[in-house]
Formats: C-alpha cells, sequence, structure tokens
C-alpha cells in the first residue's frame, strides 16, 4: 500500500523528506544516473536505521530487550511505516534505473533508420530473373517456328472503322 506524501512529510525528518521527495515522479526523471545512485546510497542508510529501531522497538515491547530511552516502547508502528516509506523509495529508484538501463539499451530511431538505409544499398541488386531459359530450371517455353503474324497498321483501321459504322446503324435503328 502506497503512502500519501502527507503522510511522509509528518513522519519523516527533514533530510529524510528532502531525499524521499526525491523519488516521486516528476522529480525522479531529471536525476542523473550518479544522482540516482546517491540518494538509493542514502535512503538505504536511513532504512536500515530505522529497521533496526524498529526491531530494537518490537524488542522492547516483548520485554526480550532493556528499554533505551527513558519509557520502554509502547509501539512501533510510526518507525514500521518509516520504513515502509524508505522501502517504496528504493523500489521507486530502482525502477527508474532499470528504466534508464533499458532505454539506453534501446537503438535510436536514427540508427535504425541508417542501419535500414545501410541494408537497402547492399542490396541494390535485380531481383527478377531474364526471361531466357536457363538449364535445368525444369520446363521451358517452346518456341513458335512459324513466327508471328504481322498485321499492315491500314487494316487495323480499316476493322475499327468497320465495327463504328455497324455499330452506328444498330443504333439508328
Amino acid at each position: 500500500m502506497s503512502v500519501p506524501i502527507s503522510s511522509e512529510r509528518r513522519r519523516l525528518t527533514a533530510a529524510e523528506f528532502e531525499m524521499v521527495e526525491l523519488t516521486h515522479h516528476p522529480r525522479i526523471c531529471g536525476l542523473s544516473e550518479d544522482e540516482r545512485t546517491a540518494i538509493t546510497r542514502r535512503i538505504r542508510e536511513f532504512r536500515d536505521k530505522a529497521r533496526g529501531i524498529a526491531n530494537r522497538q518490537r524488542r522492547e515491547m516483548r520485554r526480550k530487550a532493556e528499554p533505551r530511552g527513558e519509557r520502554e516502547a509502547a509501539d512501533n508502528s510510526g518507525t514500521a511505516l518509516k520504513v515502509q516509506i524508505f522501502t517504496s523509495a528504493l523500489k521507486r529508484l530502482n525502477r527508474e534505473s532499470r528504466r534508464a538501463e533499458e532505454a539506453a539499451k534501446r537503438p535510436t530511431q536514427s540508427a535504425v533508420a541508417r542501419n535500414a538505409l545501410e541494408l537497402k544499398r547492399a542490396n541494390r541488386r535485380r531481383h527478377h530473373p531474364d526471361g531466357r531459359p536457363t538449364p535445368s530450371q525444369g520446363m521451358r517455353a517452346i518456341t513458335n517456328s512459324q513466327g508471328t503474324v504481322d498485321t499492315d497498321p491500314r487494316e487495323i483501321g480499316r476493322v475499327s472503322q468497320f465495327v463504328k459504322a455497324s455499330q452506328a446503324r444498330r443504333d439508328a435503328r
């Protein structure tokens, strides 16, 4: 369960809250890798200290340890909440670090386009075969020994005119 920022502000000291505040969304995206590492190290120290205090308070409540303050600990819910706040801040930092690493591994769009252009240029050969028969390629077309009939262009025009005239006669009926 996440803890609201108002509860974080109320439970943490000013120095602790300043570090935890950097792990929330808009601010965490602007951190460099070195800053994230330093903040992670500092928050781990805060978490370990709070975890130790919470364990000591739990032992005092069960009367397994002598009280270290004026009074013995009556409850450790505040310290346990601190541990939860620091743990969630560390999770956010780790998730952002992982996201940044994956983004760095992915190629940029310009690199992808450059690679595509190189592949295209390397593959500039013709991809369709020649029209002549080749050996061992299966069936081949038999060439026409008689040759083709050449039609006189005037004949083509005469036939077109004939069809046009007959169509006009049919339409006139």
